[in-house]
């Protein structure tokens, strides 16, 4: 170092050196909360009864939604989809976390209140899940009037008056019934949602697929012109979206799925269907191990490096093909 150097060093403003100091803290901090913020929470114990024991058809499956949906609020840095200022408006991965778990909230919501809160077409509505169901529609990026975390937790206020409606006696009005066809409805959203993000993860890889959107019906139309190839391949920039969107999808239906199997024990068993069920939550709970990479790895299908994206696929689509097979037991009589 020169002595002009050393001289120009000692005669800087105090407060430039105060401010870098302040900077640097801060980005410090912001890199400490963005990796903090960015581990997904760990799998939780389903409750299959009541405090006192006492069992009742629905309770698993209402109270399993409820504690998801607060998980998914009130995880390390709460939710994070809508949040404007920093760290949160540099994290990615967690935000798409979310939405995988609050489309399954949804899907699960939307079934309790067009199914399994109601005996038949005819029936009434339950009006807390009604309104709950609503509720948890809202933008999931809103941030203000509404802000997504009120509608959400409105949401969860609804199923809870819902879920402790079941659990009392004298109240008639509220109602589960764990049927079959009931559970053939849920299991159908569980399909298509399954079946969506495993192509989109498998398009990692893939740059065209053939179209076979019209395959098998010789009759069948679309509204555009259909080519014979589709180009489908997920950007590089969109991977690590996709594989976390999967890993909230997963998470949630880890949860669900053990709920049925206590509030659907009956169903299950005349179907000789458990297996099945266990076979979904051992395929899911295996997409969900620890990554053990600082980064989503992309590599060509049988290259050098890994493909998170494919491995998940592979999870995710042998649990998709666990359902249908579960879909297929249930339609049998």
């Amino acid at each position: 170092m020169t002595e002009t150097t050393a001289a120009r060093i000692l005669s800087r403003p105090r407060w430039v050196s105060i401010a870098a100091w302040v900077l640097g803290a801060i980005i410090l901090v912001n890199v400490v909360l963005g990796i903090y913020w960015s581990r997904s929470p760990d799998v939780f114990w389903v409750s299959r009864s009541i405090d006192d024991n006492r069992t009742v058809v629905g309770y698993s499956t209402t109270d399993t939604l409820i504690r998801v949906a607060e998980t998914m609020l009130d995880k390390p840095g709460g939710y994070l989809s809508n949040d404007v200022m920093p760290p949160s408006v540099f994290l990615d991965n967690t935000p798409n976390w979310e939405l995988g778990v609050l489309q399954q909230v949804r899907d699960l919501a939307r079934v309790i209140r067009n199914d399994y809160s109601r005996s038949q077409s005819q029936s009434k509505e339950d009006p807390d899940v009604r309104d709950a169901e609503q509720a948890f529609f809202i933008d999931n990026t809103s941030w203000i009037f509404p802000k997504a975390e009120s509608e959400y937790r409105r949401a969860i206020e609804g199923f809870e008056r819902y879920r402790d409606r079941l659990a009392d006696d004298d109240d008639l009005d509220a109602q589960f019934y764990a049927r079959a066809d009931n559970l053939r409805e849920w299991l159908a959203q569980v399909e298509k949602r399954l079946g969506s993000v495993t192509r989109r993860l498998g398009d990692s890889v893939a740059t065209t697929r053939i179209n076979e959107n019209l395959a098998g019906d010789p009759s069948a139309t679309a509204s555009n012109p259909q080519p014979d190839r589709l180009e489908v391949h997920t950007s590089w920039f969109d991977v690590d979206d996709v594989f976390f969107e999967a890993r909230g999808t997963a998470w949630a239906l880890v949860h669900f799925f053990r709920a049925l199997e206590f509030d659907f024990a009956q169903v299950l068993e005349d179907k000789n269907a458990s297996a099945s069920v266990r076979q979904i939550i051992r395929e899911l709970e295996a997409s969900l191990q620890p990554l053990r990479s600082p980064v989503i790895l992309n590599g060509s299908g049988y290259g050098f490096f890994a493909n998170h994206s494919l491995v998940m696929a592979n999870y995710l689509a042998r649990a998709n093909a666990a359902v249908i097979n579960l879909r297929e037991l249930l339609d049998q009589g």
